[in-house]
């Protein structure tokens, strides 16, 4: 996945905030449903810590 390689390239700083559902969006051009789809997938699958909620969700790669 795209996303999780220019994640990983920036470092753990590299995504001031982490990486939200309208980030996700700007980058990938993706629809709202499939961000928030993304991201949470990756969560569950280990790969993203969810950080915040509703509006103020935010992922980080699980270092």
């Amino acid at each position: 996945m795209q996303i999780l390689r220019r994640m990983l390239e920036e470092g753990p700083d590299g995504f001031e905030g982490g990486m939200s559902a309208k980030k996700y969006m700007t980058i990938t051009g993706a629809s709202k449903a499939t961000a928030t789809r993304d991201l949470q997938d990756l969560a569950e699958k280990g790969i993203l810590v969810r950080a915040g909620a509703g509006r103020s969700t935010h992922y980080q790669i699980d270092l």
